[in-house]
């Protein structure tokens, strides 16, 4: 069964819960439930099977890889349309219990009405730490990356890689960004890995920042400290990265903000893209 039978377009939502426990007591719910999400992305889970399950409740179909370090990591993809085929892991077993990737396969109606595939990913990359162990294991998993992203071209008609990335990509993702130019999440090498997913190398599209034009932000994360928020001193480190045709197909993003620093389920917003394929 084709996904979006109700509607003429597909919409897709990303967010790092920051625990969904934790969310789901601070509104998550409130929020996801009129807002017509066909997938939702989570990041930062941080929660058993079972719990993940009961908070997300009935008319979901879950995708869950739970990190094997109890409070740690966690990515899920909850979808209203059962998915034709699952996938836990990035490729390296070397993360193969760390709760940072999986995968779904889903049918879509292309332009023509006839059935396409849509492969989509819930990805959570390292923060790391500048010269530290943390930072070798965040360029690995983007190392991988760039080996698994291609794969995931040929593999499907068209393929979408959404989540905390956890790198700001050019000076228009951070609001400080001379200030961090020496910290994980803005380092130049870092920054060199999102030069090749988004260039000729291999040729991605940034599907937020290429609705929102040359803008600052719009940013969907902000430091828990100060008045980061209420200034809009953000971050934008999450990502709908996508193969062209889908790209293309994007008509509408939108960082779901909330209203008030007191009214957030997390640190980071939801960033939700409506696809008309």
């Amino acid at each position: 069964m084709s996904l979006a039978l109700n509607k003429d377009f597909l919409r897709i939502a990303s967010v790092n819960v920051n625990g969904l426990r934790a969310a789901y007591k601070k509104g998550m719910g409130e929020w996801l439930e009129p807002r017509d999400v066909d997938i939702l992305c989570m990041q930062e889970v941080r929660a058993p099977d079972d719990v993940v399950r009961q908070l997300i409740g009935e008319g979901w179909f879950i995708l869950h890889a739970e990190a094997e370090a109890k409070g740690r990591a966690g990515v899920a993809i909850a979808s209203r349309k059962e998915p034709v085929a699952t996938r836990v892991g990035i490729g390296d077993d070397y993360f193969a219990t760390a709760g940072r990737w999986t995968e779904a396969d889903f049918l879509v109606k292309n332009a023509s009405g006839e059935d396409a595939t849509l492969t989509v990913v819930s990805a959570y990359v390292h923060s790391g730490e500048a010269d530290t162990p943390k930072q070798v294991d965040k360029y690995r998993f983007l190392d991988v990356m760039l080996k698994r992203l291609p794969e995931l071209a040929k593999h499907s008609d068209h393929a979408l890689v959404v989540g905390d990335l956890n790198v700001g990509h050019t000076e228009l993702d951070i609001r400080n960004w001379k200030g961090n130019t020496k910290r994980a999440g803005f380092l130049p090498d870092e920054r060199a890995y999102f030069d090749r997913f988004f260039g000729e190398e291999i040729g991605w599209r940034d599907v937020h920042r290429g609705l929102a034009g040359n803008v600052d932000g719009p940013y969907t994360w902000w430091s828990q400290r100060g008045k980061a928020f209420d200034t809009d001193t953000g971050w934008r480190i999450d990502y709908h990265m996508a193969t062209p045709a889908l790209a293309a197909a994007a008509f509408s993003a939108v960082v779901d903000r909330a209203a008030s620093w007191d009214t957030r389920f997390s640190d980071h917003a939801p960033l939700v893209v409506d696809y008309r394929l």
